[in-house]
């Protein structure tokens, strides 16, 4: 098999081989400093175990695709969702308790909370009719829109929605979320993504040529799930779309038959010398 370009971002093994591995936290931190405020911005950036534990042996576990903090001490839950779920809000809510009950100190503890960010990367619309939103921030908020606590924040990223040609990206989130999306299908790195902070070192990770025999085919292995995945949903959007078509086609067709047969009623009606108000009138129309 021909080796060439570089792994898709989205499979688990080339999500983790970009942004999770030691010599990746550069990139990483490049990245999430596009998406974050000036505040915020990440000096320095260290991994953490990605997996909590429950208060007890029989609560939930909360595990993360990458968990790192910065070294002011800000965390960052970052995960790659590659299909849409039913609570997925519910879940990335969840997954934000266990760095906040993390922060809890014995003894005298006056209950200040470094904050936190839920970074999602998501392979899918929130809203299949609405793709005009790529971005999406969220904090808590009082009943007149202000800021009720800075200390939790979501960030989502809806990379479908993301359709600008190279040539229009000009700034380096514009260029990071590109990169993102079409990774997989260059062959080489643009000229216009050379200078950006923390790109060319996560295509560097994503070189396939540069891969190791076992890695190579762990991503393969990595990539036929990603696909065989991806096909079975748009089988099965592709098939929902087609029922409900054939569903809208057969309730069109029986309503043209009740008309017809209502305006046969009303002719015959007519015919037998009722008026055509009276007609109107017994047929309900």
């Amino acid at each position: 098999m021909q080796r060439r370009g570089y792994i898709h971002p989205f499979t688990d093994f080339g999500f983790k081989k970009v942004f999770g591995e030691e010599e990746s936290l550069g990139s990483l931190r490049a990245f999430l400093n596009t998406l974050l405020p000036q505040e915020h911005q990440i000096a320095s950036l260290e991994f953490h175990k990605n997996e909590f534990a429950g208060r007890t042996t029989v609560d939930r576990k909360g595990v993360y695709d990458l968990f790192c903090k910065s070294s002011d001490g800000v965390s960052f839950i970052v995960e790659l969702q590659k299909q849409k779920q039913t609570y997925f809000k519910d879940r990335s809510l969840y997954y934000t308790t266990f760095p906040i009950q993390q922060q809890a100190k014995q003894g005298a503890w006056n209950f200040k909370l470094q904050p936190v960010y839920c970074i999602g990367v998501l392979d899918f619309r929130f809203d299949e009719q609405k793709t005009d939103e790529i971005i999406h921030r969220v904090r808590l908020k009082d009943q007149n829109n202000e800021v009720f606590i800075d200390k939790l924040n979501f960030i989502f990223l809806e990379i479908p929605n993301f359709t600008l040609a190279l040539e229009d990206c000009h700034t380096n989130q514009d260029k990071w979320l590109y990169a993102l999306k079409n990774m997989h299908s260059l062959d080489a790195v643009p000229e216009e993504l050379q200078s950006v902070e923390g790109l060319p070192e996560a295509f560097a990770l994503a070189s396939v040529p540069m891969m190791s025999e076992q890695e190579f085919a762990d991503y393969q292995r990595s990539l036929k799930v990603y696909r065989d995945n991806k096909n079975v949903l748009d089988t099965a959007k592709q098939e929902g779309r087609e029922e409900m078509q054939t569903m809208v086609a057969q309730a069109e067709a029986k309503a043209e038959q009740a008309e017809a047969r209502v305006a046969n009623a009303l002719v015959k009606l007519m015919e037998s010398g009722m008026s055509e108000a009276d007609a109107r009138s017994m047929l309900g129309l």
